[in-house]
């Protein structure tokens, strides 16, 4: 195999490798670094003797992110505040129209479903991404994993019983979470607490990343007007210059805002029944330097 013909299979297969690190380990930097050393260890390794590289490729790809998830875990339980999951741009392209299986694409990266990933062993989330995010047949995640299939199984369904049972369920039409981003940032740039409050949820819940680098809250804010207060202080100190955009990040409508050009904060909600029943702030400029500025 000439390295033209292995750097073409590699790139052929990026985005699955990007894919499975970003929902291991949550942040783009990480996800690249690990696809980056998945891609040393390729162009080093003997691929004559490489029957299948797709299965080797993942196999790699997720040791390394396994092996990461691992440092980083020690270090987010000192983390200041929430810790949230840094925001990506989902475009899953013509190939995957609106069907069930860009459904499951869509949850796999929400900011819900990942942040319940952050309570799994890593073992666990890399069971549980490769089967349930990308559909990978047990055999192929035992050989990843060098573990027996028996193993995969069991580790697949005790993964499967804890995101079901601290997975929020939340409405998934993105009309709706649309239609009701354009409503709350009328409601809020309009400053009125009753308009704001009829969108919300009576138990809605606020988390907010800041990362100790910029202005949030260090605890989940509950109830309706709690949080509705909280969101038109907010509101009140957003820069007048600055541009809002809505794109869609993490597989939902998510409102973005910049100032000087760079992204400054990233507001996204999960809804149910008609109202807001979580929203997400992600200010650590760590974690929004990634965004697009045009």
């Amino acid at each position: 195999m000439t390295a033209d013909v292995a750097t073409e299979i590699f790139e052929e297969h990026r985005p699955v490798l990007t894919g499975v690190a970003y929902r291991m380990l949550g942040r783009v930097a990480d996800a690249e670094d690990v696809v980056q050393e998945a891609w040393l260890r390729w162009a080093a390794a003997g691929r004559e003797d490489v029957r299948e590289p797709r299965a080797f490729l993942v196999r790699i790809t997720t040791r390394l992110a396994i092996d990461r998830l691992r440092h980083l875990q020690s270090r987010r339980e000192t983390y200041p505040g929430p810790w949230l999951p840094e925001p990506v741009v989902t475009d899953f392209g013509p190939a995957l129209p609106d069907t069930a299986e860009r459904a499951v694409l869509a949850e796999s990266v929400s900011l819900a479903v990942l942040v319940v990933l952050e309570s799994l062993s890593p073992l666990e989330r890399a069971v549980f991404v490769l089967r349930e995010a990308f559909g990978f047949p047990y055999a192929e995640i035992a050989t990843a994993l060098d573990r027996t299939e028996a193993a995969v199984r069991q580790l697949a369904g005790r993964a499967r019983r804890h995101v079901e049972e601290r997975k929020p369920r939340y409405d998934v039409d993105p009309a709706e979470r649309r239609d009701l981003t354009e409503r709350f940032l009328a409601a809020a740039s309009g400053g009125g607490i009753e308009q704001l409050l009829a969108l919300l949820a009576p138990d809605v819940r606020l988390v907010t990343d800041g990362g100790g680098k910029a202005k949030a809250a260090l605890r989940v804010i509950e109830t309706a007007d709690k949080v509705g207060r909280f969101l038109l202080a907010v509101a009140d100190e957003v820069d007048p210059d600055g541009e809002v955009r809505l794109l869609e990040l993490n597989g939902g409508p998510a409102v973005v805002f910049f100032t000087g050009g760079k992204a400054d904060t990233v507001f996204q909600i999960e809804v149910s029944q008609g109202v807001i029943q979580c929203a997400y702030i992600i200010r650590n400029p760590d974690k929004l330097s990634g965004l697009p500025v045009e």
